[in-house]
């Protein structure tokens, strides 16, 4: 495989793990004292359970989820790379 390639994806690798980096510690402690301990009674509170993911803690969440199989498909790719 041309060095071109290699290179590309290595570039590609880091920016991902800078990103997945930056997210993980952007998102909230779930201490004591979060908004999920707050609503933990679902019973009373079903609208914000149901809305859960369209607040700002819930995106974040989603886009770690996403970004950290981005990262695991990265690592397996550049794996595979490194061998040749």
């Amino acid at each position: 495989m041309p060095e071109v390639v290699k290179n590309i994806f290595y570039v590609i690798y880091i920016i991902v793990c800078v990103v997945l980096i930056l997210i993980t510690t952007l998102q909230p402690s779930e201490g004591r004292h979060s908004a999920e301990d707050t609503y933990d009674n679902t019973k009373y509170n079903k609208n914000f359970e149901k809305n859960k993911g369209r607040t700002k803690a819930g995106k974040l969440q989603r886009r770690t989820i996403w970004t950290g199989i981005i990262f695991t498909v990265l690592t397996l790719v550049v794996s595979i790379i490194c061998l040749f």
